[in-house]
């Protein structure tokens, strides 16, 4: 394994910002595992983020989604569970659910509660947050229209917020994917990320862009030129 990734990473030239095509082609070609990697977008912004008012964060659908099932678990009751079901939530409820994720049980990738229930759903910070589980009303995960936002969650919606070092990391679909897919879906989140940027946030706002598979190199993109038209 190691004299493969040694291999693809001879291939990327350091010293080159490829166009997005260039680098979502070259994810594609470097890849040399048996199994459907992930391609990953790395974004260095020009932020502060221990500045409250220059923590960038959002959710956008990605228009081709991002190639797996995403099991959703949406904390409601009556009248909305039903809603939720029909969706197409994998698990809806309230009190059994939580009793049920205090004991240790995780099956799922995203919640959806209805702000009635925010209240007992409190009750699991402490175990959905530092997992990225919580429901959160900036992230329209919080919301009494739960069959819309489990429809955007299995479409393909994703989360992504700014870490320590000013740089987001957002997945942009599989390997498997085809080259026109895999940019649409960056330039979702390309577009979405310069809409979030803060008022505060001073000199140049995107600074770098990596693209890579799972297990392959880091490949820059040329934000000059996929900027230049936004």
């Amino acid at each position: 394994m190691g004299k493969k990734i040694t291999a693809a990473g001879e291939r990327v030239d350091r010293s080159t910002e490829y166009s997005l095509e260039e680098a979502v082609k070259l994810v594609k070609e470097l890849t040399y595992t048996k199994f459907d990697e992930t391609v990953d977008m790395a974004l260095n912004l020009g932020v502060d983020p221990k500045k409250s008012d220059q923590m960038v964060r959002g959710t956008v659908v990605l228009p081709h989604g991002l190639g797996k099932k995403v099991k959703v678990l949406v904390f409601a009751k009556g009248e909305k569970e039903k809603e939720a079901m029909d969706a197409g939530a994998d698990y809806t409820g309230a009190e059994d659910l939580v009793e049920k994720i205090q004991k240790g049980w995780l099956d799922f990738d995203s919640t959806v509660a209805t702000p009635d229930i925010m209240g007992l759903v409190g009750k699991l910070g402490k175990i959905l947050g530092p997992r990225g589980l919580m429901p959160n009303p900036k992230l329209g995960t919080v919301t009494f229209d739960v069959a819309r936002a489990v429809k955007e969650i299995k479409a393909g919606k994703v989360e992504y917020k700014t870490e320590k070092a000013a740089i987001v990391h957002v997945p942009i679909g599989k390997v498997s994917f085809n080259e026109a897919y895999l940019a649409d879906n960056a330039r979702a989140i390309i577009d979405s990320i310069l809409k979030a940027k803060p008022g505060t946030s001073k000199g140049k706002y995107l600074k770098r862009i990596t693209l890579s598979s799972t297990m392959g190199p880091g490949i820059s993109v040329d934000v000059g030129r996929l900027t230049a038209s936004r």
